[in-house]
């Protein structure tokens, strides 16, 4: 009996190891990448794929790709009333949560945190969505700052490559909706 009882446990704990590991394997998904070629060879859009050092924060990409950071998107996730959507500003710049709240006629801004925008792009590495909420189904808003730029560079689903554009071809794309919503700079005492 002692042997069976051996057994039923190595057993169990094989099968709960079995059951936990495919519960933290991800499916494996089309990237996001593979959608945003497929995307623009469907609209006749040009654009250039550009590899660079791994990075993380957007002036680091600026600085990879050796572009000044108010040509460089970066997408800040923002729960708005309970709904998730996309502000896409310069690399270099802050969203006013206040001011945004206000432009988009929501009561309570936060921005989202890293696990929920884990979920609602879980095709692309944390914190390097591009720029194309309808591909999440989630509205983008676009600072005014942006559309004053002819080409814009943004995070293609990694942090190694970003995307050049045409600012015209994004908006086509993108259908954003526009808006200031940066916060204000705030320049360093000069000493």
């Amino acid at each position: 009996m002692k042997t069976f009882k051996t057994k039923k446990v190595k057993e169990d704990s094989a099968n709960k190891r079995k059951a936990l590991k495919q519960d933290t394997v991800k499916p494996v998904r089309r990237s996001i990448l593979a959608q945003l070629k497929t995307l623009f060879k469907k609209e006749k859009i040009s654009y250039r794929l550009i590899p660079h050092s791994e990075v993380y924060t957007a002036p680091e990409v600026a600085a990879s790709i050796h572009a000044p950071g108010r040509q460089v998107a970066k997408v800040v996730m923002v729960r708005a009333d309970g709904r998730y959507v996309m502000a896409v500003l310069p690399s270099h710049r802050h969203v006013d949560l206040s001011r945004f709240g206000k432009m988009i006629g929501a009561g309570h801004v936060a921005l989202a945190k890293e696990w929920e925008i884990e979920k609602l792009c879980p095709d692309c590495e944390a914190g390097a969505m591009p720029p194309f909420g309808d591909l999440y189904g989630l509205p983008v808003y676009l600072d005014k700052s942006l559309v004053r730029e002819p080409e814009i560079f943004f995070q293609a689903g990694s942090h190694h490559e970003v995307i050049e554009m045409h600012e015209e071809d994004f908006k086509r794309l993108a259908h954003p909706k526009l808006g200031h919503f940066l916060a204000e700079q705030v320049n360093a005492a000069s000493g």
